[in-house]
């Protein structure tokens, strides 16, 4: 034979090899391309579906952040979380104890918006002792860039706003016990802050009291908390309030003395077969040596965060979801807050109020997890949040 036949023989098998490797390679892509589509398919409706998965996730799991809050701009950035046991291992738990809770998870996470804030932190959340106690925590390393407008909307300086730079350490650790076989928890907290606060040195500096600034605060306290959601993704029935106390003082590591309360409570009603109506009422308060920072705000969809500060503040909020079809959901909200203290009484206070709309779609049918898309209009601008769950915690 001649040689340069049987080099052609060759050249042929191994293409015919190539080809088959190819076909056998494309085979193996599509089943896993099917498989895939598979385990996201709803057995009930045909629909996009993630409870299987997320019932079945444990172990480490990647996840985006998108940030949409006007405050900072837009951003984003990616958490690391892992899941100690899956869904589907805590639900089989729940069952025996006739109660559904979280799952325990520990998170780690970095994000980073255009104004040039970053933030970088870890927590985790842990039930424990037959779903009788239950700790949550997190440390973070804040790089935030905010304006301040001062406290009831005046800053003494002639001007509207101030850019600020909030950076430094903080630390949040909570202790919950249930209280016998209730919806209710007694919790006692601590909370660690080592910042540093520096105001734009291109403007006129703002007036603010002596410790204002204060670099170190130390605060323990306690809050009672009532849980009867149906769901703690997306409820449609049940209430969720708390009251909470906590005091910082030079006796436990703070450099000034001074209280911060806060009493919040969100329930939902189904009105007939398709509609929810949701409510929320949010109220906060200080007295003492406060660092700006930590002044109440008005905290509303459409109202940047910190925007309107003071002593106390109070915000309520009426939230209507639609579900037009097994898995869409309209929704349409409205709020109103107040802040007030250093120069006016509440009733001197001006409104401040927000509306919107949006849609949500059920991506988890089992969990009863919906995600969606709200735009909301405040008094200055239009912002756009990316929900996942309820929009209120």
């Amino acid at each position: 034979m001649r040689p340069w036949l049987a080099s052609l023989r060759d050249r042929r098998r191994v293409l015919s090899g190539s080809r088959r490797s190819a076909r056998c390679a494309g085979i193996f892509l599509l089943a896993f391309a099917c498989q895939a589509a598979a385990q996201f398919k709803d057995p009930q409706d045909g629909a996009f579906d993630a409870s299987e998965w997320l019932l079945d996730k444990k172990g480490f799991l990647p996840m985006p952040i998108l940030i949409t809050e006007p405050a900072v701009g837009y951003g984003g950035g990616a958490a690391l979380l892992f899941f100690r046991e899956s869904l589907r291992e805590r639900t089989v738990k729940a069952a025996e104890a006739q109660r559904l809770s979280p799952p325990d998870i520990y998170v780690a996470a970095f994000a980073a918006t255009e104004n040039g804030t970053k933030v970088a932190g870890a927590g985790g959340m842990v039930t424990f002792a037959e779903e009788r106690w239950r700790w949550r925590g997190g440390i973070g390393v804040p790089d935030v860039n905010l304006d301040f407008y001062g406290a009831g909307g005046r800053l003494g300086t002639g001007e509207q706003k101030i850019g600020y730079n909030i950076a430094g350490l903080l630390s949040t650790q909570q202790l919950m016990r249930r209280l016998g076989d209730s919806d209710n928890w007694i919790i006692g907290r601590w909370i660690w802050l080592d910042l540093d606060a520096t105001f734009d040195s291109a403007h006129p500096q703002p007036v603010l009291p002596p410790g204002s600034r204060a670099v170190r605060s130390s605060g323990l306290g306690g809050s009672l908390e009532h849980d009867s959601r149906d769901n703690f993704f997306t409820a449609a029935r049940g209430l969720k309030g708390s009251v909470e106390a906590i005091f910082y003082s030079p006796d436990w590591g703070s450099d000034n003395k001074y209280e911060t309360y806060r009493a919040l409570a969100f329930g939902y009603v189904p009105l007939g077969e398709r509609l929810v109506l949701g409510g929320r009422i949010d109220m906060r308060s200080t007295s003492g040596d406060v660092p700006f920072y930590q002044l109440p705000f008005i905290e509303l969809r459409g109202v940047p965060l910190a925007r309107y500060q003071d002593q106390r503040s109070g915000a309520t909020e009426a939230e209507l979801r639609w579900n037009v079809t097994p898995r869409w959901a309209l929704v349409g909200f409205a709020g109103i807050g107040r802040a007030w203290g250093t120069r006016t009484s509440f009733g001197d206070a001006d409104n401040v109020k927000a509306w919107g709309a949006g849609f949500r779609y059920l991506v988890a049918r089992r969990l009863g997890l919906y995600a969606g898309l709200d735009i909301a209009k405040g008094p200055q601008d239009t912002a756009i949040y990316i929900q996942a769950g309820s929009a209120w915690r």
